[in-house]
């Protein structure tokens, strides 16, 4: 029988936790003379009630894990821990806030049994209950990511999916610290289907993914996977001096052969605002790399763990593992 491992990351969901254990556990009922199944609850730092909540869970559950982070590290961090805590065989990725549809995940299942897939992964359709600022900035970020990139990331995939423990071990040889895992899913190749679903409001509570959030994770994402803006840089550059250069010719012909003095003492000035305030925006480009170039080389490590509660049945899988190996 196989085994599937459930990775929940959560901060400040305790009104989400427990309907959520209810609803996937519904799913798996319907399967379960097929597959077994965990979940690993990952809390992220929670300053609610999240924390006490998922304790309780593991101890009343015997397919529940829990991991309980020191302080809030983030998402990335949160879903690294779950993986490299998962055992199973296929390893499912979702939201406590029931934004991902739980009932999909029998979909997810039975698409991975049928071995012709090894990713499972589902895209909104649409954005509905969204602003529309919000909705713009995702659906450009796509395309510009995805115009200056090796790696192709559909508009409105989202970190709900199925993997196969191929995909994650894969995955999890990344050891980067800036990591952008909807591009890393795509980076590790593997064979993909894509599952549609309509958008949904979370179940209760609010996001915690502000707009000034969501623009660091953008930029985050591009400085990941593209080398473009330095380059853009540079194009910038050369095409400045050349400017530049023309303008100097221009000048001493005008000066030296037609004798005509120039003034422009205002345009001058604009011209060294405009081409210095161009200069430190390719300043915070190149800061950007660099920045995370020092945070690799210090190698800290992604998130610290205060408490960890395993599963019984990753105990079990995890013997018969070492067995299989013997």
């Amino acid at each position: 029988m196989k085994f599937i491992s459930i990775v929940v990351p959560c901060f400040n969901e305790e009104d989400n936790v427990e309907i959520f254990y209810d609803s996937i556990k519904r799913v798996f009922d319907k399967i379960q003379n097929r597959v077994m199944f965990e979940i690993i609850y990952v809390n992220d730092g929670s300053t609610d009630r999240t924390g006490a909540i998922l304790k309780r869970l593991s101890s009343e559950n015997k397919n529940v894990s829990f991991i309980d982070f020191s302080r809030n590290f983030g998402k990335e961090a949160a879903m690294l821990a779950g993986l490299e805590a998962a055992s199973g065989d296929a390893v499912v990725i979702m939201d406590a806030d029931l934004q991902h549809p739980p009932e999909l995940v029998e979909q997810m299942v039975n698409e991975w049994l049928s071995r012709e897939y090894d990713i499972i992964y589902a895209r909104r359709t649409d954005r509905k209950g969204e602003p529309f600022l919000r909705s713009w900035f995702s659906r450009n970020f796509y395309k510009l990511i995805n115009g200056i990139s090796d790696v192709q990331i559909a508009n409105g995939a989202s970190d709900f999916r199925l993997m196969d423990r191929k995909v994650v071990e894969n995955i999890l040889k990344l050891k980067e610290r800036n990591r952008f895992s909807k591009g890393l899913f795509e980076w590790v190749g593997f064979n993909s289907k894509c599952i549609e679903y309509s958008n949904i409001e979370r179940n209760a509570g609010n996001t915690s993914w502000s707009f000034v959030k969501l623009v660091k994770y953008a930029i985050d994402g591009i400085v990941s996977f593209s080398t473009a803006p330095l380059q853009w840089a540079t194009i910038f550059g050369f095409f400045t001096a050349f400017t530049a250069f023309l303008y100097m010719l221009y000048v001493i012909i005008s000066t030296v052969i037609f004798g005509i003095s120039v003034n422009g003492y205002a345009s001058i000035v604009s011209f060294l605002l405009f081409f210095g305030g161009i200069q430190l925006i390719f300043l915070g480009i190149i800061g950007e790399y660099i920045g995370r170039i020092f945070i690799e080389v210090k190698a800290r490590p992604h998130y610290v763990i205060r408490e960890q509660i395993l599963s019984e049945f990753k105990t079990i899988n995890e013997d018969h593992k070492e067995l299989s190996r013997v």
